[in-house]
């Protein structure tokens, strides 16, 4: 999953319950048609991107809620902003400091 990693809400443990309900059909279909282990190569893949997913729910506790998330986009944006500095003049040219006028 393309997902951001810090957050780990409701949406992403009903996509990962989703994931596991798709596997368990395309055993069964593989199984029903008689081709199971011909499937092992796609089942190897479906299998990887679930084993991935489950770690992290497993450790979903380590993540933000989705509030502590965006508190941390707004103080991360703000730290990155230049500094405010009224006494500084509008019109000021920094490029030109230190060059004989």
């Amino acid at each position: 999953m393309a997902e951001h990693d810090e957050v780990y809400d409701k949406a992403r443990a009903d996509r990962l319950a989703e994931m596991l309900r798709a596997l368990a059909e395309r055993i069964r279909e593989l199984d029903r048609g008689g081709h199971l282990l011909g499937g092992v190569p796609e089942l190897l893949r479906l299998m990887g991107d679930a084993r991935s997913e489950m770690f992290h729910y497993e450790v979903r506790v380590t993540y933000d809620t989705p509030e502590v998330a965006d508190s941390r986009r707004i103080v991360d944006e703000a730290q990155r902003q230049e500094p405010f500095h009224p006494d500084d003049p509008e019109d000021e040219e920094p490029w030109r400091h230190g060059q004989a006028e």
